[in-house]
């Protein structure tokens, strides 16, 4: 699913209903260095507008969002 761009970490949170794709998400983006692509596998339907807008806020770079059936993939780029 990656584009122009190398995957550092996967985080995985399907199954999860929201808000904690959005707070595993940003959980997971501390532990990354700055420039570090994180990919974000889920499948809330309300996570496609709530991950990237949080990450968005908290200074990081949404390289993508790709729906794929049910599954949604995003790719978020760190900036410390």
């Amino acid at each position: 699913m990656a584009e122009n761009f190398t995957v550092d970490a996967t985080l995985d949170v399907r199954g999860e209903s929201c808000p904690y794709p959005e707070l595993y998400t940003l959980e997971a983006i501390e532990k990354l260095e700055d420039g570090k692509i994180l990919e974000v596998i889920a499948d809330c339907p309300q996570s496609f507008i709530n991950v990237p807008a949080s990450c968005k806020r908290h200074g990081h770079e949404v390289l993508s969002k790709v729906k794929d059936g049910t599954t949604l993939y995003y790719y978020i780029r760190v900036c410390k």
